[in-house]
Order: C-alpha cells, then structure tokens, then sequence
C-alpha cells in the first residue's frame, strides 16, 4: 500500500515535468523538424537602420575642431594624403578588419583557513544557589567547571583557470556611423554555408579614421567597443548541444 501510494504522489510531479519539457522545446522540436533534409537558410542583407531595437551609438564627445587650411596652401587638413584618399570616410563605405587573436592565460588560487576557539565558564558563587544545582540537575555539579565550549573549523579552497585562444580571421565591415568627433561606428556580418552546417562571424566597434592603414584595413586592436562573435547553427551545432530536457534538468538539478 505503501508504495502504491508512493508512485500516485510521484505521478503528478512526473506529469509536471513532462508537460514543462515539452513547452519549452515544443517550439525547438518544430524548428528543427522543419529544416530536415533543408540547408540552413542564409539571412538577408538589410539596412540596420531598419531593424528593430537598432539604436545609434552614443557616447561622451570631446569639443568639435574645425581645420582651417593655411592660406596659399594646396594641402587640407583633414586630407591625409595630397591626393584623394581611397580609404573609408564615410557612411556606407567598406573596409577590412583583420582579427588575429592568440590569447593564453593561466590563473590558480589556493586558501586555506583554520580556526579553533575554547571557552570554559565557572559559577563558584550566586547568591548562595550554588549548592541548590546538584537538585536541579540529574548528576553532581562542579560550580568551578560549569560551562566548557569548544569549535573548530577548518576551509580549503583550490581554484585553477587555464584558457588558450587562437582566431585568425579577416571580415569586411562597413561604417554605419560617424560620430560628431570623426570617428567611426563600424559592424560587419559574414555567413558562411558548409554542408549542413551554417558559420556566422559578426563585429561591431568604433574606430578612429586615422587608424586605417593605406590598404583600406584596420587591426581588431584598434577598435573600441568591440563586439566579436563566431559561431554557426545547423547540424554540427546541434549535435554538439545537449537535448532540451538534459539541459533544463541540469539547471533544475540541485547537485
């Protein structure tokens, strides 16, 4: 009777459970149903001005300069070539961000705590009641050794981080945004379709126009605010995911 009772309690929850699983990949399952035997679909190529939740950049802008060329003198100052400048100056013109990343980092930590603490409280003298414990209390009482306490604790902590990157890449971005002191809010998108399996590389970043090289090509270490993300979707990606249910029962796994 007992564990008849046992298993009717347990089958609502399972229910529960059941029923949460297939809400939240419900809308996954039907997704990637929906793409068997079909490439990953290639995303449009549309004005980011047009997109929702697109906002421009904002930031802290030192005193606008205005140039002033010398009198007599072919040469403008904001030219930085006598001849016309073939590198991007302007909204919607293209240049080329060279990402050459090789990071390696090694962090460890160590703690150690111990603590020990005694303390030991007498009662030789209270009014005289003293001598009343031992009626109070099942066994004799020593006033002199009334109260002892110890504790004692002791905490290890050992931590190691080690982290090794290496991207080498080159995308072309495109300026979206000149900023009122000159420089320029860039973002670029590049897809890439292999087989089943769909990469996407995209940058957005501010950079400083003098920070273009002749070649029309900027170092990713020469932009601020720089927003790189690799990643693809498709079947390669799926398979390295875990299923829907095995990764909400590890957020709802308490151990």
């Amino acid at each position: 009777m007992k564990t008849k009772n046992r298993i009717k309690a347990t089958l609502p929850k399972i229910a529960s459970l059941a029923a949460m699983l297939s809400l939240c990949a419900c809308g996954g399952i039907n997704e990637r149903m929906s793409r068997i035997g079909v490439e990953p679909p290639l995303s449009k190529i549309e004005n980011p001005y047009q997109q929702s939740g697109y906002q421009p950049v904002s930031l802290p802008m030192p005193p606008q300069e205005v140039a002033t060329p010398a009198a007599n003198s072919l040469w403008q100052p904001a030219r930085q070539t006598f001849f016309k400048d073939q590198r991007a100056h302007k909204v919607g013109d293209i240049l080329t961000v060279l990402i050459d990343v090789d990071d390696e980092a090694e962090l460890r930590n160590r703690t150690q705590r111990q603590r020990t603490g005694d303390e030991t409280a007498t009662l030789p003298n209270l009014l005289g009641l003293e001598s009343k414990l031992g009626k109070l209390l099942p066994d004799a009482v020593d006033p002199t050794n009334l109260a002892i306490a110890g504790s004692e604790s002791t905490s290890i902590g050992d931590g190691q981080i080690r982290r090794e990157e290496e991207i080498r890449l080159k995308l072309a971005a495109m300026i979206m945004q000149v900023l009122p002191n000159g420089n320029f809010v860039i973002q670029g998108k590049q897809e890439m379709r292999v087989n089943y399996d769909l990469r996407e590389l995209t940058l957005q970043g501010v950079i400083r126009p003098e920070d273009i090289l002749n070649t029309n090509s900027i170092s990713y270490d020469k932009i601020a605010e720089a927003r790189v993300s690799y990643g693809g979707r498709g079947r390669l990606t799926e398979v390295q995911q875990p299923p829907y249910g095995q990764q909400l029962v590890d957020i709802l796994s308490p151990i």
